[in-house]
C-alpha cells in the first residue's frame, strides 16, 4: 500500500477535527453574541429606569427603588462577568481551531509530499520500462539484421 493512502485516515480525522472545532466555535460566538445583546439590553433598561422620574410617594417606595436598581446593576455586572467569560472561550475555541487547522495542513502537505514521490518512481519505473523495451526493439532488430546477413 501507498504511502499516500495510509496517510488519508489521518487526513480525514483532522478533517472531522477542524471541522467540529469549527462547529464549536460558531456556537461560541453565538452565545457571546446573546450575551452582548441581553448585555447593551439591561443596560438599556437600567440607565432608562434609573433617569424616569417616577414620583416615590413614600420612604418604603424610594427604599424599593433603590434596591431595584441595585439589583439592575448587579444583573449588569453578572451580565459583563457572562460576556467577558463568552469572550475568553471564544478565544480559547479560535485557538482549537487554528491547531486543529495547522495539524491538517501539515498532513496535508506530508500527503502531498508521499504523492509527489510516489510519481517520481512511477515515472522513473515506466521509464526504464520504455527504455528496456526499446533495448530488446534494438536488439531483435539486430539479430534480425545478423540472420538476415548470414
Amino acid at each position: 500500500m501507498k504511502q499516500s493512502r495510509r496517510i488519508d485516515p489521518l487526513l480525514n480525522r483532522a478533517q472531522e477535527t477542524e471541522d467540529a472545532a469549527a462547529r464549536v466555535l460558531a456556537e461560541r460566538q453565538s452565545t457571546l453574541a446573546q450575551h452582548e445583546a441581553q448585555l447593551v439590553e439591561l443596560r438599556r433598561y437600567a440607565e432608562e429606569y434609573g433617569n424616569s422620574q417616577m414620583a416615590a410617594t413614600s420612604p418604603a417606595q424610594l427604599a424599593n427603588r433603590r434596591a431595584f436598581l441595585d439589583r439592575l446593576q448587579s444583573a449588569v455586572e453578572q451580565q459583563s462577568r457572562a460576556v467577558d467569560n463568552s469572550r475568553q472561550t471564544v478565544e480559547i475555541e479560535r485557538g482549537r481551531l487554528l491547531l486543529a487547522s495547522r495539524d491538517k495542513q501539515v498532513l496535508e502537505q506530508l500527503a502531498a509530499s508521499y504523492r509527489a514521490q510516489e510519481r517520481q518512481v512511477d515515472e522513473r519505473r515506466s521509464q526504464r520500462e520504455l527504455d528496456d523495451l526499446g533495448a530488446r526493439r534494438v536488439r531483435l532488430n539486430a539479430m534480425a539484421a545478423d540472420g538476415a546477413d548470414v
